[in-house]
Parts: C-alpha cells; sequence; structure tokens
C-alpha cells in the first residue's frame, strides 16, 4: 500500500466517531433556485419563489458543504474538492471519488431557517487486492433547522486511491 494512502487510512481510522459541527446559514431562495436549474429541473415548485407551492429542491441539502458564502482558496484541494470533505486526507497525494450516497428527507426545508449540519465519520474499511488498494471510508450527517428541527440525513461514502 502507498504510504500516502496509509497515512489517509491511520488518520481516518483515528478519526471514526468523531463528530464535527457546521453551521451552513440560513437556506436561501436564490441558491436553491440556482441549485434546481443547474440540475436541469423544469418544476415550477422548484424555480419560482414566489409561488405558492415553491419547496427546495431535495437534493438541495446534501449540495451544501460550506455556508452560503462557500469557501475560499485554501479550502480547495487541487483536484477542486473541499480539503476537509473526504475525513484523513487533507495534504496527501490520493484520489478521491465519490463512492455511493443516500439520502433520507424528513421534512420540507424551510427558508430563512439556520442549518446545521452534524457529521461522523462512521467507518473505513481496506478494499481491493494487494497493489492496487483502495479505501471505502461512510461518512453521515444529519441536517436540521433551527425551527423546523430534523431536515434530512444522509450517508456518503468515498473512495480514497
Amino acid at each position: 500500500m502507498r504510504s500516502d494512502l496509509r497515512a489517509a487510512e491511520d488518520r481516518a481510522r483515528a478519526l471514526v466517531g468523531a463528530v464535527e459541527h457546521r453551521e451552513l446559514g440560513p437556506v436561501r431562495a436564490s441558491e436553491t433556485v440556482a441549485f434546481a436549474r443547474a440540475c436541469g429541473e423544469r418544476d415550477p415548485r422548484l424555480l419560482d419563489p414566489g409561488a405558492a407551492d415553491f419547496e427546495v429542491h431535495p437534493l438541495y441539502l446534501p449540495s451544501l458543504l460550506r455556508g452560503p458564502d462557500g469557501g475560499v482558496d485554501s479550502d480547495y484541494r487541487d483536484d477542486g474538492m473541499f480539503r476537509d470533505e473526504v475525513p484523513g486526507t487533507d495534504g496527501l497525494d490520493v484520489r478521491l471519488m465519490a463512492g455511493g450516497q443516500s439520502v433520507l428527507c424528513h421534512r420540507p426545508v424551510p427558508l430563512g431557517d439556520p442549518v446545521v449540519v452534524r457529521r461522523t465519520l462512521d467507518a473505513v474499511a481496506r478494499k481491493g487486492r494487494e497493489g492496487s488498494e483502495f479505501l471505502l471510508l461512510t461518512v453521515s450527517k444529519v441536517y436540521r433547522a433551527a425551527r423546523a428541527g430534523r431536515l434530512a440525513d444522509v450517508t456518503e461514502r468515498f473512495i480514497v486511491r
């Protein structure tokens, strides 16, 4: 196993069970509409915040990794991902890939209600054969709004090569 991959595994294993809370700020209609448009949505309920039946795209929350103002240059890896998006990999010469995601929505996302995400690294597994090993990291996130309560539970898997 390459030294950077071994270092990522050691770092990640040390983080299993650690809880991180991040304030994402209030959900704003303009950003949710931009997200829906980027997804190719045509449903007017997702595109017109003035409509009585307007709703936030259900995948908008899992897309939030930072608050409404996004990150600064130093927050990003060379590959464009956030430095802390995949636990244990910051500063290491590893390749990162999405390995799957499940989303359970509990209630509609309210506009203007500040959202907090609770993130936990749940598992680190070594996969593959000698010489082509990789890591599979499982991260859980719980999104809550200040007034509305629990909004969504998300489980993400990341492949680290």
